[in-house]
Protein backbone atom coordinates (compact mmCIF):
# COMPACT_ATOMS: atom_id res chain seq x y z
CA UNK A 1 0.00 0.00 0.00
CA UNK A 2 0.99 3.72 -0.97
CA UNK A 3 -0.10 6.09 1.28
CA UNK A 4 1.33 10.37 0.25
CA UNK A 5 0.13 13.44 0.99
CA UNK A 6 0.80 16.62 -1.06
CA UNK A 7 2.73 17.82 1.33
CA UNK A 8 5.34 16.01 1.65
CA UNK A 9 5.47 15.38 -1.79
CA UNK A 10 5.86 19.85 -1.84
CA UNK A 11 10.00 20.77 -2.37
CA UNK A 12 10.93 17.51 -3.86
CA UNK A 13 11.71 15.67 -7.05
CA UNK A 14 8.14 15.35 -7.22
CA UNK A 15 7.20 18.98 -7.44
CA UNK A 16 7.73 20.38 -10.81
CA UNK A 17 7.27 23.73 -11.77
CA UNK A 18 8.68 25.32 -14.76
CA UNK A 19 10.62 28.63 -15.57
CA UNK A 20 7.39 30.14 -16.90
CA UNK A 21 6.12 29.23 -13.90
CA UNK A 22 2.45 29.09 -15.82
CA UNK A 23 1.46 25.74 -14.15
CA UNK A 24 3.08 23.49 -11.02
CA UNK A 25 2.56 19.49 -11.10
CA UNK A 26 2.65 17.57 -8.61
CA UNK A 27 3.52 13.88 -9.45
CA UNK A 28 1.49 12.00 -6.47
CA UNK A 29 2.04 8.13 -8.68
CA UNK A 30 5.01 7.88 -10.89
CA UNK A 31 6.01 4.93 -13.32
CA UNK A 32 8.29 3.89 -10.28
CA UNK A 33 5.64 2.89 -8.16
CA UNK A 34 4.69 0.24 -10.41
CA UNK A 35 1.25 0.47 -10.87
CA UNK A 36 0.47 1.29 -14.64
CA UNK A 37 -0.56 4.90 -14.67
CA UNK A 38 0.55 8.09 -12.80
CA UNK A 39 -0.94 10.98 -11.29
CA UNK A 40 -0.30 14.52 -10.24
CA UNK A 41 -2.04 17.58 -9.41
CA UNK A 42 -1.16 20.01 -11.56
CA UNK A 43 -2.79 23.72 -10.17
CA UNK A 44 -2.66 26.28 -13.72
CA UNK A 45 -2.20 30.10 -13.22
CA UNK A 46 -4.89 32.70 -14.23
CA UNK A 47 -4.92 34.52 -17.68
CA UNK A 48 -2.35 32.07 -19.03
CA UNK A 49 -2.06 29.93 -22.23
CA UNK A 50 -0.70 26.81 -22.02
CA UNK A 51 0.11 24.20 -24.63
CA UNK A 52 -0.05 20.62 -24.71
CA UNK A 53 0.30 17.30 -27.09
CA UNK A 54 0.82 14.14 -25.54
CA UNK A 55 1.41 12.00 -28.60
CA UNK A 56 2.98 9.26 -26.28
CA UNK A 57 0.49 9.11 -23.35
CA UNK A 58 -3.13 9.02 -22.79
CA UNK A 59 -4.56 11.58 -19.98
CA UNK A 60 -7.41 11.73 -18.10
CA UNK A 61 -7.82 15.17 -16.10
CA UNK A 62 -10.42 15.82 -13.68
CA UNK A 63 -10.85 19.67 -12.63
CA UNK A 64 -11.13 20.35 -8.68
CA UNK A 65 -11.01 23.96 -8.84
CA UNK A 66 -11.55 26.59 -11.05
CA UNK A 67 -12.68 27.97 -14.39
CA UNK A 68 -11.06 27.79 -17.62
CA UNK A 69 -11.38 26.74 -21.63
CA UNK A 70 -9.92 23.52 -23.33
CA UNK A 71 -9.31 24.17 -27.20
CA UNK A 72 -9.03 21.12 -28.52
CA UNK A 73 -6.29 21.95 -31.81
CA UNK A 74 -6.77 19.66 -33.99
CA UNK A 75 -10.57 19.87 -34.40
CA UNK A 76 -10.79 23.55 -33.78
CA UNK A 77 -13.08 23.11 -30.57
CA UNK A 78 -13.21 25.08 -27.47
CA UNK A 79 -15.42 23.52 -24.17
CA UNK A 80 -15.89 25.08 -20.70
CA UNK A 81 -14.42 23.83 -17.79
CA UNK A 82 -15.52 24.40 -14.26
CA UNK A 83 -15.10 21.88 -10.85
CA UNK A 84 -16.77 18.55 -11.93
CA UNK A 85 -15.08 18.57 -15.43
CA UNK A 86 -13.47 15.73 -17.13
CA UNK A 87 -11.49 15.95 -20.53
CA UNK A 88 -9.55 12.32 -21.90
CA UNK A 89 -7.12 13.12 -24.60
CA UNK A 90 -7.83 9.37 -25.75
CA UNK A 91 -7.16 10.59 -29.30
CA UNK A 92 -3.27 12.07 -28.73
CA UNK A 93 -5.42 15.71 -29.44
CA UNK A 94 -2.67 18.84 -29.50
CA UNK A 95 -4.51 20.62 -26.68
CA UNK A 96 -4.78 24.56 -25.26
CA UNK A 97 -5.35 25.39 -21.43
CA UNK A 98 -6.69 28.40 -20.93
CA UNK A 99 -7.49 29.07 -17.09
CA UNK A 100 -9.75 32.04 -16.40
CA UNK A 101 -9.03 31.85 -12.68
CA UNK A 102 -6.78 29.44 -10.84
CA UNK A 103 -7.69 26.36 -11.98
CA UNK A 104 -6.37 23.20 -9.68
CA UNK A 105 -6.79 19.30 -11.63
CA UNK A 106 -5.92 15.42 -10.95
CA UNK A 107 -4.24 13.90 -14.23
CA UNK A 108 -3.69 10.78 -14.73
CA UNK A 109 -1.07 9.21 -17.76
CA UNK A 110 -0.51 5.81 -19.00
CA UNK A 111 1.88 5.15 -19.87
CA UNK A 112 3.18 6.35 -16.52
CA UNK A 113 5.52 9.35 -16.59
CA UNK A 114 8.42 8.62 -14.72
CA UNK A 115 8.86 12.65 -13.28
CA UNK A 116 11.89 12.91 -15.41
CA UNK A 117 10.16 14.21 -18.32
CA UNK A 118 10.19 17.69 -19.75
CA UNK A 119 7.91 18.94 -23.05
CA UNK A 120 9.57 19.89 -26.04
CA UNK A 121 9.19 22.59 -27.94
CA UNK A 122 5.49 20.74 -29.15
CA UNK A 123 4.25 20.29 -25.17
CA UNK A 124 5.18 16.58 -25.56
CA UNK A 125 6.91 14.61 -23.18
CA UNK A 126 9.11 11.85 -24.19
CA UNK A 127 8.36 7.96 -23.84
CA UNK A 128 10.58 7.44 -21.11
CA UNK A 129 10.14 3.68 -19.77
CA UNK A 130 11.21 2.50 -16.39
CA UNK A 131 12.72 -0.55 -15.69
Amino acid sequence: MIVRTLDEITGTERDVEPEHKQWRSKRIVLAGDKVGFSVHETVLQPETVNDFWYANHIEAVFVTEGEGELYDKDNDVTYQLKPGSMYLLNGNERHQLRPKTLMRTVCVFNPPVTGREVHDENGVYPLIVED
